[in-house]
């Protein structure tokens, strides 16, 4: 935005090709805030800017086009929760351009709530500022003090992610505060327990219902709101599948039934009788995710073992020891639901296989 006008911002390594076909672009400017060139941003313009350069440079011009559906699949968007919530007095709420743009974009309700709660904070902690007046310095302070509060990673580019979007997809200025900088990738291993810690898991689970989840969340490798999300359809005892839907990603996939599970299932199912979800809370609806949590911490506390032990442990346990009995990544990725072997191959960092046949200079 230069004086409140939308424009196109054309950064480019020094180069005279390309300073000589920008001078030929209509009624270019430089703009010494952005260190770019600048021309009004019009339909007209913008193919313009194409034609151009077209056979010159490449033009990284994809995200000129942010209408193209996404996750088309997800579940329709309940975003009048966050319309009608009740809030304190004086607190600066998200834009309904903002809420609005996230629902025909139809992201998944979890992104949703992700989005909202970060562009709030954002906005909250300029509150005497117009939206229009933010600038790169605005954002940079605030994630300083994001940083200062010693936050994650993880939790300031989800920061990031939410603040560019209002600006990059419900504004439509794309690259607009590309310059902001990231915090570099934490790496961290994945946090893996033994195949007998598991089975002490299990057998310190409460009731038949808690074991089938500590069951399907190790035996299965399921994401907890993949658990969440089953239904008694999902359930194939013919084949030995189960089928995701929706996973992260807005991907389907199919991943392993246990034998053990599903006996213990049909124990299950005798005894609770779930309608729709397989698992479900006492009003019918969805088992909650804190109840799946609670499940596995209590039972694990109760086996007495000495890390905290999440839902996502389990997930972990279950690729690490297929692994280590020598299945091949390639059908890891597949079970797990990974776009790339990429990410699988963390596994291989905590695998013992990795390192049984390298003999310790100690001994």
């Amino acid at each position: 935005m230069i004086k409140d006008v939308k424009m196109i911002g054309i950064k480019f390594t020094p180069d005279k090709l390309i300073q000589n076909l920008i001078k030929g672009l209509p009624d270019p400017k430089w703009s010494q805030q952005y260190n770019m060139a600048y021309i009004p941003n019009t339909k007209a313009n913008l193919g313009i800017v194409f034609n151009t350069f077209k056979g010159a440079v490449w033009i990284n011009y994809h995200k000129f086009f942010t209408n193209r559906p996404i996750n088309t699949h997800n579940k329709t968007l309940d975003v009048q929760w966050f319309r009608s919530r009740v809030t304190t007095p004086g607190y600066r709420l998200c834009p309904e351009e903002y809420l609005l743009k996230l629902e025909l974009k139809r992201y998944a309700n979890s992104t949703v709530k992700t989005y909202v709660t970060f562009f709030e904070l954002f906005i909250n902690h300029h509150y005497n500022k117009k939206l229009k007046e933010l600038n790169e310095n605005d954002i940079r302070s605030f994630l300083q003090n994001l940083i200062q509060k010693e936050y994650s990673n993880s939790y300031i580019n989800q920061a990031i992610n939410a603040i560019k979007f209002y600006y990059e997809i419900v504004l439509d200025m794309p690259n607009r505060f590309y310059e902001i900088e990231r915090p570099r990738k934490e790496s961290k291993l994945p946090t893996v327990i033994s195949k007998e810690e598991i089975l002490s898991i299990i057998e310190s689970t409460n009731n038949i219902k808690h074991r089938c989840i500590v069951q399907l969340l190790y035996g299965s490798g399921l994401r907890r709101g993949e658990l969440l999300n089953l239904k008694l359809s999902d359930i194939d005892s013919k084949r030995m599948l189960i089928r995701v839907e929706n996973s992260k990603g807005n991907k389907d996939r199919v991943t392993l039934l246990s034998k053990t599970a599903l006996h213990d299932l049909r124990r299950y199912y005798t005894k609770y009788e779930p309608k729709v979800y397989l698992f479900e809370g006492n009003n019918g609806n969805k088992y909650s995710g804190v109840s799946v949590l609670k499940v596995v911490k209590t039972a694990a506390e109760k086996a007495k073992i000495r890390i905290v032990v999440t839902p996502h442990v389990l997930r972990h346990s279950f690729a690490t020891h297929l692994l280590e009995s020598g299945t091949d990544i390639r059908q890891i990725q597949v079970l797990l639901g990974h776009g790339s072997t990429k990410t699988t191959e963390i596994y291989t960092h905590v695998a013992t296989n990795t390192f049984e046949s390298i003999k310790n200079p100690l001994d």
